[in-house]
């Protein structure tokens, strides 16, 4: 059985006391999880030790980076690598997010090489694949989703690649108004899985968990983990208010 995950990106985002009391008032809310599923925490980089220390006895909860660096070590001032969040006690890294592409402009060919390093280091990512609008309203997107998987990580073993865990961005739905609808999350996160299931097989698909990251939220969190491909969400926003955070956790 797959692993449903609710995953919590702050961005940058709350001071180290604000962090604190937001990880303590979401670990207060009474969430209980089963043996498939997980919450996964992802601070800012200066907080990472501290919200491992608040969450380490905590069954299912795990801590993320929201990035790390393409190279293993050097004068790369600025950068972490993947090395160092695994000595730290990191479990998961946010690799690709949209605003690491558009912002930062990360390319395939470096989510790659970071992938491979997070994995070399006993680390698991969290992969994120999406299209903009323009490509949206092109109905391209399918093309689109299959280069970013096809360069970032079919280099990538069977063994290897059940470590990775795959969220959707519908970037064009994100911050601009526009709602991805349920059905449309899911058609998107089957074709990943049709996508996968063309390279490695049918048991290396249906094991792969795929989550959600479009702007989910308490009002709509159930229906789109009710689909039948969607195994969880990327939260944003809804991740820094405890309560939202909670509730949609409780939708798995």
């Amino acid at each position: 059985m797959r692993k449903k995950i609710v995953a919590g990106n702050w961005k940058m985002n709350l001071t180290l006391a604000e962090g604190e009391q937001l990880v303590n008032d979401i670990l207060a809310a009474g969430i209980t999880l089963s043996g498939d599923q997980a919450v996964v925490i992802a601070p800012p980089f200066p907080y990472l030790q501290q919200v491992k220390a608040l969450t380490r006895s905590q069954p299912n909860v795990f801590v993320a980076a929201q990035n790390c660096a393409s190279e293993k070590s050097g004068a790369y001032t600025g950068e972490v690598s993947a090395a160092m969040l695994a000595s730290v006690g990191v479990d998961y890294v946010i690799l690709g997010h949209s605003e690491r592409r558009e912002y930062f402009n990360e390319t395939n060919a470096q989510l790659a090489k970071k992938i491979d390093l997070v994995l070399a280091n006993g680390l698991k990512p969290i992969f994120c694949c999406g299209e903009p609008l323009e490509v949206r309203k092109a109905e391209t997107q399918n093309a689109y989703v299959a280069k970013q998987l096809e360069e970032s990580l079919y280099h990538l073993d069977a063994g290897a690649l059940q470590q990775v865990v795959i969220a959707y961005e519908p970037i064009w739905a994100i911050g601009t108004g526009l709602t991805a609808s349920a059905q449309q999350a899911q058609d998107m996160h089957a074709f990943i899985r049709g996508q996968i299931a063309a390279k490695y097989g049918q048991d290396a698909a249906a094991g792969l968990t795929i989550l959600y990251g479009g702007s989910a939220k308490p009002s709509n969190a159930a229906e789109l983990f009710a689909s039948a491909d969607v195994d969880g969400g990327l939260i944003g926003g809804a991740s820094l208010v405890a309560a939202d955070f909670a509730a949609i956790i409780k939708s798995l």
